[in-house]
């Protein structure tokens, strides 16, 4: 695999839709791509952007982050419904939570039903804890899988799991051709070993948010990732 097919993709964890733009703003200078993530209430503790309160969102409009590509990452029970809103309001990728769907077909259906949506690509998360048995059924459906490399989601900050590398190998031994992304203190000091490891694309919040320069921030993680992939 080439070094260009390496993907950084800054994470915005929006509060409303004037923190979305504001943060789209910010990553436009140097990502053509946002992760944006989404929390209910129940799958997670917190309520993030569209929710206003316990599993219970307003509409929206992704356009104030214009310009960029959308991959909107809901981390909500149920999600096939506001799924199927995101794609429909010009989201290019739709990740799910496998633990979120009642059974195999329930997320078959989201899958399928974000694809008829508008979205470009679908796929799933897997949260640290959970076996990739439970992925087995939806390999062959899904562009993309999202492995949890914290133990906790749903905040930005919470610490990296140094055996991150070894989850992502033991999924890509299995898996090798599915595209793997990784998300959660995805850093400069790890970054490298999850690319040697088979992961492709990262969701990256904190090492961006945070630094005194986002735009060399970012270009460094890129060249850590690139270099690793030779």
């Amino acid at each position: 695999m080439s070094a260009e097919s390496v993907e950084i993709i800054p994470t915005c964890v929006p509060s409303d839709a004037a923190d979305l733009a504001t943060k789209a703003a910010a990553i436009r200078p140097f990502a053509s791509t946002i992760h944006i993530d989404i929390t209910d209430g129940t799958f997670t503790s917190s309520c993030t952007w569209p929710y206003q309160k316990k599993d219970t969102y307003s509409s929206f409009d992704l356009s104030v982050a214009h310009e960029l590509e959308k991959e909107i990452h809901l981390m909500v029970q149920d999600p096939r419904e506001i799924g199927i809103q995101f794609a429909r309001a010009g989201a290019f990728r739709i990740l799910g939570h496998v633990e979120a769907f009642e059974n195999e077909d329930d997320a078959h259906g989201a899958l399928d039903a974000w694809r008829h949506a508008g979205a470009r690509e679908v796929g799933l998360g897997l949260l640290w804890e959970t076996p990739f048995e439970m992925l087995e059924h939806h390999a062959l459906i899904m562009d993309v899988v999202h492995i949890m490399s914290i133990a906790r989601i749903g905040t930005q900050g919470i610490p990296y799991e140094p055996s991150a590398p070894e989850r992502v190998r033991a999924f890509h031994e299995t898996h090798p051709d599915m595209l793997i992304s990784v998300d959660g203190g995805v850093a400069e000091s790890n970054i490298a070993d999850l690319v040697r490891a088979g992961a492709r694309r990262f969701g990256v919040g904190s090492a961006l948010a945070k630094a005194p320069d986002p735009v060399a921030a970012f270009q460094n993680l890129k060249t850590l990732a690139e270099n690793a992939t030779l």
